[in-house]
């Protein structure tokens, strides 16, 4: 009887915005991605990545996993960004209003799917997996980003109220 070969995976982190996209980060192998370790690991990169993007200025917005609203990150969040959307002003399930998810990760699986050969260690899966993110195409990131401004103002319009700043 042959065994049962599984697929290999890794995790990763990354944000994108209008105009730019942060750097792909790995997260270790088998490492427990809670409000510490998000905190220490993955908040400072991922903010510093935003600094380097727009140094202007940004809004830092994530999704509800548990670690994004960990009391630990909320309060790493509003220490360290001078503008963030806090856990109780975002909807907790929203896929449709995040570009990483309705659009950018998707759009890397479907790269992924095409590249050929497959890898077959966790080093080269890395590897293509920061090629498919490097080759992503910005324009599609921006589409998706200025689609998301249409849709939180199709929220916000939905719920009764107005946003001048979007």
């Amino acid at each position: 009887m042959e065994r049962v070969k599984f697929a290999k995976h890794v995790m990763v982190s990354a944000g994108v915005c209008y105009g730019g996209k942060g750097r792909l980060h790995f997260i270790p192998d088998k490492a427990k991605v809670n409000g510490k370790f998000y905190c220490e690991i993955l908040l400072p990169r991922l903010v510093e990545d935003c600094k380097s993007l727009l140094p202007s200025g940004f809004i830092f917005q994530q999704d509800a996993a548990p670690a994004h609203t960990a009391k630990l990150a909320q309060n790493w969040t509003a220490t360290n960004c001078s503008d963030f959307i806090g856990k109780d002003e975002w909807p907790t399930n929203s896929p449709d209003l995040n570009p990483l998810d309705y659009h950018v990760w998707g759009a890397a699986l479907k790269c992924y799917k095409t590249f050929q050969p497959k890898p077959n260690t966790i080093d080269e899966l890395k590897k293509v997996l920061q090629t498919t993110w490097d080759d992503l195409p910005q324009n599609s990131i921006n589409k998706a980003t200025l689609s998301f401004v249409k849709r939180l103002r199709g929220c916000v319009k939905a719920w009764g109220g107005h946003f001048e700043h979007v």
